[in-house]
């Protein structure tokens, strides 16, 4: 199979991620939940992973990166924990739904609501943020780069457009952790989330978000920490504050060494070959007659393409590349449905090409052969 699905999840990890998990799975036990020798080990593979994401991210405190399943659950925490009626929000049609279904809720509660909407390319006018922001804004919530076109915000000039009214910055950055630059104190990032298992090549069940030094969020849940155990309230410090309940240990060790992984490799090597590869890919499918190619390309991106072929539909040609050639695509909504209204491909979708630094450009040109016979 060639694998052309990684902003789903990447489908190639590290061999030190999978013998990570297995080691936990054989030596490791619950982390803060004892003294014993296999509890030791899982809250020191845990401090460690924090220790290194704060570094990996440029978060100012090891104790303010907070585990989570994945970025829905830390964007849940994040927007849940900080925003209230009456409380004023901008956030951009380029979201996936892990943040619109939160505000949306929070807009039935109270919350008001803006949007900064996209043109056909996928693109924003950043005088849109400064037009809609006021003194009621709480924080301007956005992604780093849209899951359907890979188009990139300049989230150094938002932090700036944000910060001079006094609100927040809160990033989702699925599709940008591990790939490309995520530096919370040079973009100005107040809440950062973030998922393991697409680019940053860690496991499914992992995530989490990283909190600027002052930034109070309320607890979402509430339980055990195995620490202050005769409180009725939730602990007040971090990260138990936003940590209720047995972490997935397992997870986070292969988390850790999906970071060391990413360390030795150099952020940069990821970000040229990924570059590479889409840059080649994207180059031979516009030309091909019949095919549509979504999203700006005049700048820094993710390497994330969409496309569709004539009329079709986008789910009857996804499945025509993964039967008849072996091709992993995705097809449909992404869940993101304003980004699709704006693209005008709300009826029809389109098919997601997204490339990982272990795809090869033998599995990219045979993805061209492929879009090409079928636009034929």
């Amino acid at each position: 199979m060639i694998y052309l699905d990684n902003a789903a999840t990447s489908f190639r990890k590290p061999e030190e991620v999978l013998e990570a998990v297995m080691e936990a799975m054989r030596h490791s036990g619950n982390a803060s939940r004892g003294t014993h020798s296999a509890a030791i080990s899982a809250s020191q593979s845990v401090y460690e992973a924090r220790r290194r994401l704060a570094a990996f991210f440029h978060c100012e405190r090891a104790d303010h990166v907070i585990f989570t399943q994945n970025s829905t659950e830390a964007l849940n925490i994040a927007l849940y924990g900080l925003l209230s009626p009456g409380e004023h929000v901008i956030t951009t049609d380029l979201e996936h739904n892990s943040v619109l279904r939160p505000l949306y809720d929070l807009e039935s509660r109270g919350l008001l609501l803006d949007f900064v909407r996209a043109d056909r390319r996928g693109k924003v006018d950043y005088r849109d943020f400064e037009r809609l922001i006021r003194k009621e804004t709480k924080a301007i919530v956005c992604t780093h780069a849209s899951n359907l076109t890979g188009n990139m915000l300049e989230l150094e000039r938002i932090s700036g457009i944000a910060h001079r009214t006094g609100a927040l910055l809160v990033v989702d950055a699925s599709q940008s952790a591990g790939a490309l630059p995520v530096d919370m104190e040079k973009q100005g990032i107040d809440i950062l989330c973030f998922t393991g298992h697409k680019s940053m090549l860690g496991p499914q069940g992992t995530g989490g978000l990283c909190l600027r030094s002052g930034v109070e969020l309320r607890p979402f849940k509430r339980g055990g920490t195995g620490v202050h155990s005769y409180l009725r309230e939730q602990p007040s410090d971090y990260p138990t504050r936003l940590e209720a309940g047995t972490l997935n240990g397992h997870g986070i060790a292969g988390l850790l060494a999906a970071v060391n992984f990413i360390d030795r490799m150099g952020l940069e090597k990821i970000e040229e070959k990924e570059s590479r590869l889409l840059r080649r890919f994207c180059e031979a499918v516009r030309e091909i007659p019949g095919v549509t190619l979504y999203g700006d390309f005049e700048g820094r991106r993710a390497a994330i393409a969409a496309l569709n072929i004539r009329d079709y539909s986008s789910a009857e040609i996804s499945d025509c590349l993964a039967q008849d050639y072996g091709i992993a695509t995705r097809p449909g909504a992404h869940c993101a449905p304003r980004m699709h209204e704006a693209l005008g491909t709300e009826e029809q979708g389109a098919v997601r090409f997204s490339f990982s630094i272990f795809n090869t450009e033998d599995e990219v040109e045979s993805a061209i052969r492929a879009v090409r016979e079928l636009a034929r």
